[in-house]
């Protein structure tokens, strides 16, 4: 059953409201955990600086990446289309400075002479694919503006736990910051959103007491599969409005979590179903599957890939588009 999307009308197409953050019960999500408490300031910065820690350790692990290491996908005097692979940063932290980015600047360099004025957009250090990077400033300026207008078209593929029921559709819920798993994401609550009533970004910063932000995640099952004898189905995944973690929080409230998310899958660092008491699809994926599939996919890296990317050329508007195998 596949399902339109109507741009002008952003969340008024039928079809969308039909994925809508409504449980297979009837309830909205509005409706859930309707006793949550106030937020704790103190509470809540303990929990962030602790969290912190934890992924200022994890991004020590990132692999420092040779000339030779880069699989370059496209490259002329202006952009460079690289393959990264897991396991390594987009770009440095104040402390690790090994990243793409900065393998890509020692290896090609740029006009501006800086490794950062090459960053156009960003993958999460456990996600592979496809990377631009500006070798000009006249590719920096063009490929923000291709960016910031949503001119840039990517498509992810994912193994998610369970067989997907539907074919295609659209996911259509409002995420913001979770305040009980900092600083990780969550679909949006009326509840949750009056918890954090009497805050101020003194208190907790700005980003936690930011609006809910509107997200759409159209997703199109290309294969239902088995990894060692659990179902698993194998996604197309776009983000049409681009959030924080929105595919992995989308997925795990649809009650499809992606295999070997350790953050927002089962037993991950995040809240389990997005936030949500339990998956919005009929067809989620059972606790003891997730917990098989988990056991099975042991430590390998989480099984997301941004597999295509198209955009007009910064410089020479020609018409780009790349397209990489996942290697899961």
């Amino acid at each position: 059953m596949r399902f339109s999307l109507i741009a002008s009308a952003f969340l008024a197409a039928a079809s969308v409201d039909a994925f809508a953050p409504i449980l297979n019960n009837g309830r909205s999500v509005s409706s859930l955990q309707s006793t949550v408490e106030a937020v704790s300031a103190t509470e809540f910065n303990s929990k962030l600086e602790a969290q912190l820690a934890k992924m200022s350790a994890k991004d020590a692990e990132s692999k420092a990446l040779t000339k030779e290491d880069l699989k370059i996908v496209f490259e002329d005097e202006h952009i460079i289309v690289v393959d990264k692979p897991t396991g390594v940063l987009c770009v440095p932290t104040k402390e690790i400075n090994a990243s793409l980015s900065q393998a890509v600047f020692d290896a090609f360099g740029s006009e501006s002479g800086r490794a950062d004025k090459m960053v156009v957009h960003r993958l999460g250090m456990d996600t592979s694919g496809l990377v631009v990077f500006a070798r000009t400033d006249a590719a920096l300026s063009g490929m923000n503006t291709l960016f910031r207008t949503r001119q840039v078209t990517r498509t992810y593929e994912a193994l998610v736990c369970g067989s997907v029921g539907e074919d295609s559709g659209v996911i259509n819920m409002p995420l913001m910051r979770d305040y009980e798993f900092p600083p990780y994401m969550r679909v949006s609550t009326d509840e949750h959103q009056r918890a954090l009533m009497g805050l101020s970004a003194e208190d907790v910063g700005k980003k936690l007491l930011e609006r809910p932000k509107e997200s759409l995640t159209k997703f199109e099952v290309t294969a239902r599969e088995e990894l060692e004898g659990n179902a698993v189905s194998r996604v197309s995944l776009t983000s049409i409005s681009g959030r924080t973690h929105q595919l992995n929080v989308h997925c795990a409230a649809y009650g499809h979590p992606i295999v070997g998310d350790k953050v927002y899958g089962i037993n991950g660092e995040a809240a389990a179903n997005g936030g949500l008491a339990e998956g919005t699809s009929s067809s989620s994926a059972s606790g003891d599957l997730q917990e098989s599939i988990a056991s099975a996919s042991g430590d390998k890296s989480m099984c997301v890939h941004a597999k295509t990317i198209s955009f007009e050329h910064p410089v020479s508007g020609d018409k780009l588009s790349f397209e990489s195998a996942a290697p899961f």
